[in-house]
């Protein structure tokens, strides 16, 4: 500013070979970045390594239960297990599957969510707080057959009167209980990547604490906590181990109850993941084939929840722009 006059801005208009592109090359010159080249080759290499891996499984998988399905796909999806493969169906197994889904969404999820925003957004930073968080992701990596004995002790032992015992209530409770510190720690990194002006700003215009975390928080955190809850529920619906000691029946089950029959939540149970490790140990060649048709199906209830899930955050993201 000169004297009384208003201030002056100077800019320098960019002219054509002052872009950034123009910038960037005259800085590099023409010297080859080698170390760059050769880790993009590295990593182009190891994405497509893996695609071929998983494009091979699949395809194994695939053509090991073709068979199956194309002969008896009605059978093999609404029949009980038997000592037979050609009358063998996963039936229970499939029921048991999707309760098991269903007690992780009802409790895992909000659970996690809960202590996630509350950690973030609620709790002081402290000593307590980053001792909680520290045990939270040393949970994270406790391997699954402890969980499973917890889940023996608490579940079938300590409260039976509750859970019945054996029955598909405990072995949901205890993935729930398995899948909660990761459903915890995504959430919470989730929320953490939530901008701050997003906070002030509401904070600004007289929000309480909670309004700005129901309103701005949580729907800008959405896509990244959907992404993470849906892991989760994969790696609980392909656990075995917590099941196997929590009583899931690894042979013939007897009843077939109904796919919505609550009354038969406290009764024996099996999952797919059980099926499965047990049809491949045996020796008979039918019994691989059914293996095959059982993994198709499970990886086809984790595709479906993955989409569902795609779905609701391609419709957060779309409204967070």
């Amino acid at each position: 500013m000169i004297g009384g006059d208003a201030p002056v801005a100077i800019t320098t208009p960019l002219s054509a070979g002052t872009s950034p592109e123009a910038v960037r090359r005259r800085l590099r010159g023409r010297r080859v970045d080698l170390a760059g080249v050769v880790l993009r080759v590295a990593l182009l290499f190891s994405l497509a390594f893996s695609l071929l891996v998983l494009a091979v499984l699949l395809y194994d998988v695939v053509t090991g239960g073709w068979e199956v399905f194309a002969s008896r796909f009605q059978s093999f999806m609404s029949g009980t297990l038997r000592f037979s493969a050609g009358e063998s169906g996963i039936a229970q197994a499939l029921r048991g599957t999707l309760w098991i889904g269903v007690f992780v969404v009802l409790l895992a999820f909000p659970l996690g969510i809960a202590a996630a925003l509350y950690l973030e957004e609620y709790a002081a930073d402290n000593r307590l707080t980053r001792f909680i968080d520290v045990n939270i992701r040393n949970l994270a990596g406790v391997p699954s057959i402890v969980y499973g004995i917890l889940g023996f002790t608490i579940f079938v032992k300590s409260l039976s009167g509750l859970t019945g015992g054996r029955s598909v209530i405990a072995g949901g409770l205890t993935l729930a209980i398995l899948v909660l510190p990761l459903v915890i720690i995504t959430s919470a990194e989730a929320i953490r990547a939530v901008p701050d002006e997003l906070r002030l700003a509401g904070f600004g215009l007289g929000a309480t604490r909670w309004e700005v975390s129901r309103t701005q928080v949580l729907p800008y955190a959405a896509p990244g906590i959907l992404t993470g809850t849906v892991l989760s529920l994969a790696r609980a619906l392909g656990e075995a181990a917590p099941l196997i000691l929590v009583g899931a029946v690894v042979g013939r089950l007897g009843s077939n109850p109904g796919l919505l029959d609550l009354g038969s939540l406290d009764q024996r149970f099996t999952a797919l993941p059980i099926v499965i490790t047990y049809w491949a140990g045996l020796p008979q060649a039918d019994f691989r084939a059914l293996t095959a048709a059982a993994i198709v199906v499970i990886l086809a209830i984790v595709l479906l929840a993955n989409a569902a899930a795609i779905i609701l955050r391609n419709r957060f993201e779309s409204k967070r722009g």
